[in-house]
């Protein structure tokens, strides 16, 4: 992998005239001093931590040596950036947990670690000394004989005066022929300096990215990706619901009064028959449509959020709920759609299969996610084997990275538990507490994937 920017400057015409052959020279002057302190901290870690290991001061120093890649790394990458304007990403996971040793235990099982403590040997006992040479070449070279009239003038005393001790100039006209061939090489020596800066820079990349950085961009490509489809996909259920609720649903609230009216002026048989069928199946239609609309995406959730469209779902439960939900606020909108059909599947399972006695929904914002718990009372032993609701609830709210944990032991009680991701809140903090214990109940199904399942 080359280094794009040098590496194409060096090819181009311009290169004299733009800032790269200055840019070379930081590069390699830089890399000699952080190559140089880093051979003295290698040496001092390894030499006394040996020592010391005996009587176990040591390990600690060598666990450091072990490291020692790791901040030379990151400062290498920052380097980068004198030859190379494409920025390399660490590749570094997070720890699973917090603490210093979750993140030593996390960074000692990394190839990357050890790829950063081989370019940490490699920088010390090879590279910098490979800079200074070409640096201290080019350096010597051009400026022994640019300086070759002031040194004749100073510590000469104006008359002979040997240049990088190979040719004597005994005169100011040799003097400045001197200088003169050091301006003219200076522009010449300019490339090879370049190359070599390309060539350690190349390798540090190699060295220093990821050996999966294609696999993780892609991978990061088709997360993007499938947030777009999931925003799209809840776009057009608003779509949707606006369409049937200012559209079918006016529409057949005026045909259920236009029959109605028409009941009233028609009363006999067998017309008062068919217009009264006429107006029943009117109004039956239109509470399945009403349905399917609080089904698709309620309103409810749209306008007031995600704590007022759960008291809706609980007030509708023919198991009692109690509410309480703690947010900052409104969340976003993906989040609450995401929570909202996972409490309603919750509920609709709680309804249909635990033989409960009474439920408890709760939401809170900790550790920057959205955690809702439902719990019931019941009799517990379910069984999500063979696929259900709940498997589409994980697989909806693993687009947004959340998880989902169910809890069902035998006897009970049983335990629905999601977590989503989401930005930090506002500052004010609305608690509420609701108990509901009316009738109707909403099921919403979703797709598969199966979710996290403790207890028997």
């Amino acid at each position: 992998m080359h280094s794009p920017g040098l590496w194409q400057a060096l090819r181009a015409p311009r290169y004299l005239r733009g800032p790269w052959p200055w840019r070379s020279a930081a590069y390699l002057l830089s890399g000699v001093c952080v190559g140089l302190a880093t051979l003295v901290s290698l040496l001092l870690l390894a030499v006394v931590g040996g020592a010391l290991a005996v009587v176990v001061v040591g390990v600690p120093l060598l666990l450091m040596f072990a490291l020692a890649g790791i901040p030379l790394a990151a400062l290498e990458r920052r380097r980068l950036r004198l030859v190379d304007p494409a920025v390399l990403a660490d590749p570094h996971r997070e720890p699973d947990g917090t603490g210093l040793a979750a993140w030593v235990r996390v960074r000692l099982k990394e190839p990357t670690t050890w790829r950063e403590l081989g370019y940490a040997l490699l920088c010390a006992f090879v590279l910098w000394p490979l800079e200074a040479l070409t640096l201290g070449t080019v350096l010597g070279v051009c400026g022994g004989l640019l300086a070759t009239p002031v040194v004749m003038a100073t510590v000469g005393g104006g008359e002979e005066v040997r240049v990088m001790k190979i040719w004597l100039a005994d005169s100011y006209p040799g003097a400045f022929a001197a200088a003169l061939v050091g301006a003219l090489l200076l522009p010449v020596l300019a490339y090879p300096l370049g190359a070599v800066a390309a060539g350690c820079a190349a390798l540090a990349r190699q060295l220093l990215s990821s050996r999966d950085a294609a696999v993780d961009s892609r991978i990061k490509e088709l997360g993007r990706s499938r947030m777009r489809l999931v925003d799209a996909f809840e776009a057009e259920r608003r779509r949707i619901e606006r369409d049937l609720h200012d559209g079918a649903q006016q529409r057949l609230v005026a045909l259920s009064m236009t029959l109605g009216l028409a009941r009233l002026e028609n009363p006999g048989e067998p017309l008062g028959g068919l217009l009264a069928k006429a107006h029943d199946e009117a109004g039956t239609a239109l509470v399945e449509i009403r349905e399917l609309i609080r089904g698709i995406h309620p309103r409810v959730l749209t306008d007031r959020g995600l704590k007022d469209a759960v008291e809706d779902v609980a007030d509708r439960s023919t198991v009692p709920v109690d509410v309480r939900f703690e947010l900052p606020g409104r969340l976003p909108e993906a989040v609450e759609t995401a929570a909202y059909f996972a409490v309603c599947e919750a509920l609709a399972n709680v309804a249909k299969h635990s033989g409960a006695g009474r439920a408890k929904v709760c939401g809170r914002i900790a550790g920057g996610e959205l955690v809702v718990e439902v719990r019931d009372d019941g009799a517990g032993g379910a069984d999500f084997s063979g696929g259900s609701g709940l498997q589409g609830v994980a697989d909806r709210i693993s687009v947004l990275d959340g998880h989902l944990t169910v809890s069902s032991p035998v006897g009970g009680p049983t335990e629905f538990r999601v977590r989503i991701p989401c930005p930090p809140g506002h500052a004010a903090t609305v608690t509420t507490t609701a108990t509901s214990a009316t009738a109707g109940t909403t099921t919403t199904a979703l797709s598969s994937r199966t979710p996290t399942r403790t207890g028997t």
